[in-house]
């Protein structure tokens, strides 16, 4: 079909030809329900003339389309200062993101170490050099991290400014705008008030809060005041995320800020500022907190013995309300024991020693506690010892590591005693837990392992060592202990594979032992070897030395 030029005849084909809407609706319901005029005027079939009007409609579109202007070439990227990683440690990057290994058929893992899951220590420690992003890479880390939310912080911290400036170009990368906050990822002089000032006030909200965070650590009190310049103007949604920025260097300056959010419009801001006050055991919150749970709590002689007496609140009033005290229990719960747990988690700890006539926290824990309130007591203690990083609380709660679990003092709770474990200092956490291992083994270790600071100590990773080899040894069924041999695989210190040498064996069929165990257990013992082995190589390349 051919088009002419002559304007006479293009009006008069046009004046023939039925509007693309019609030819779309009759193309959609068949022509035998909807024929455009076209379709009747030219003597043939009917689906063929809606085909060729359509050819000369969309010819018509396209040779009438008008060039769009051109956008403004978008600003040079920022220059980012850091340094490059060494070339062998850049190969090992590009050798990772590219890494898109599945499991076999079989389902089992074979012996060459999951890079998807050495990508995250190879960011930190890149971290922790310094190190700027390669150009070439940025894009695969950026979908990297779109990927996988727990590559977020690592790779924005690693990808810089320049990052934030080509996410800007890929809606596929707008996470990046909006959820860097503790990235990192501001390279700013922070001594530079008039910049800080106009990032504050024109940044996106992952570069404010990025802002908030270094200036926070660098200085407290003019974190506050960046902060509280602007809180009135601030939606909902930004102000709990800049509220939560004040966990860090949280202090008795804080407290009339905190006080005043106690009012905001948001249920969720208000819950956050009176967790942060809790933290402080000297505000006017916690005195508030301190005066209704020590009404709630308290000493009692049962049999003549001492023990503790419990009176859980009745109602939820409002002042209990703006303070933080939630009214509604969560389903399956009941109301009074949901009040009580909030009033005592957010009471300070020492308030509980004078209470208990100059007992000790050890000595309180320990007291047999009236009607059945025990377990709730104890998990909301449990609580308050975590926000108050309280770490003589936290060492009572958890007991000792060798006793079993219903002994009845301290918490028995796996989860409970992983967060208290996290108040203590980094060597006293590992030396607990490799102990509740040589008791208890790794069935129940799994929570306590992963509060631990890698690489493991010593104490710690010869302990999950000597358990896993017992369990090789019995001819356990060794799937049970996957979750187990992948922490060891990301968390065991490198210089531990020369000791896993002589269990990548296959070991002897013990009677009763799972059909095929030995096989398992001698390729999930190549596979950590292998993996200690080239998270050693990483290092060495990162810090631009040969591997050992």
């Amino acid at each position: 079909m051919t088009l002419r030029s002559n304007s006479n005849e293009t009006d008069r084909t046009e004046d023939l030809l039925p509007r693309w809407e019609e030819l779309v609706t009759a193309a959609l319901l068949g022509t035998e329900r909807r024929q455009p005029v076209l379709v009747h005027s030219r003597g043939r079939e009917a689906t063929t003339a809606l085909l060729d009007a359509a050819v000369v409609h969309t010819v018509r579109r396209r040779a009438g389309l008008v060039p769009a202007v051109a956008a403004c070439r978008p600003a040079p990227a920022p220059f980012d200062g850091r340094p490059l990683p060494p070339l062998a440690a850049r190969r090992r990057l590009a050798q990772l993101l590219a890494d898109r290994s599945t499991p076999s058929s079989s389902g089992r893992r074979g012996t060459a170490p999951d890079l998807t899951e050495l990508l995250p220590q190879w960011l930190a420690k890149a971290n922790d050099h310094g190190y700027q992003a390669p150009a070439p890479l940025l894009p695969a880390l950026l979908d990297a991290a779109r990927a996988r939310t727990d590559l977020r912080t690592q790779v924005l911290t690693f990808v810089g400014s320049r990052g934030l400036w080509l996410a800007r170009l890929n809606p596929e990368w707008k996470f990046a705008l909006r959820g860097a906050s503790g990235s990192g990822a501001l390279l700013l002089n922070l001594d530079d008030s008039n910049a800080v000032r106009e990032l504050w006030a024109e940044g996106l909200f992952a570069e404010r809060v990025a802002l908030l965070t270094a200036v926070r650590t660098r200085d407290a009190s003019r974190a506050l005041a960046l902060l509280a310049g602007t809180w009135s103007t601030e939606r909902a949604e930004d102000r709990l995320m800049f509220l939560d920025s004040l966990r860090a260097g949280l202090s008795s300056a804080d407290e009339p800020f905190l006080e005043q959010a106690l009012t905001d419009r948001s249920r969720n801001v208000r819950a956050t500022a009176a967790e942060l006050l809790s933290a402080l055991p000297l505000s006017a919150l916690a005195g508030r907190m301190a005066k209704r749970a020590l009404a709630c709590v308290g000493p009692a002689l049962v049999a003549g013995k001492p023990s503790i007496a419990v009176a859980a609140p009745r109602e939820c009033d409002a002042q209990m309300q703006r303070d933080g005290v939630a009214p509604a229990p969560p389903t399956g719960r009941g109301a009074r024991s949901w009040w009580l747990g909030q009033l005592v988690e957010s009471a300070p700890l020492s308030a509980w020693t004078e209470q208990f006539d100059g007992r000790s926290a050890q000595d309180i824990v320990t007291l047999p506690v009236a009607d059945g309130w025990g377990e709730e007591l104890h998990a909301a203690w449990c609580r308050a010892a975590v926000r108050q990083r309280d770490a003589p609380w936290a060492r009572a709660l958890l007991g000792t590591p060798g006793a079993p679990p219903e002994s009845g003092q301290g918490t028995s709770s796996l989860a409970e005693r992983a967060k208290l474990l996290s108040t203590l200092p980094e060597d006293e956490r590992a030396l607990w837990v490799a102990r509740f291992i040589a008791a208890h083994g790794l069935s129940e270790a799994f929570q306590l392992l992963g509060v631990c600071a890698v690489p493991w100590s010593e104490p710690l990773g010869h302990s999950v060592v000597d358990a896993l080899d017992i369990a090789r040894e019995a001819g356990s069924y060794p799937w049970s202990f996957s979750g187990v041999m992948g922490l060891a695989e990301r968390c065991l210190a490198p210089v531990e594979a020369a000791r896993l040498d002589l269990l990548t064996a296959t070991p002897a069929e013990v009677e009763g032992a799972s059909p095929g165990a030995g096989s398992y257990w001698s390729e999930a013992f190549q596979r950590l070897v292998s993996t200690l082995r080239l998270r050693e190589a990483m290092q060495g390349e990162l810090a631009g030395t040969l591997p050992r």
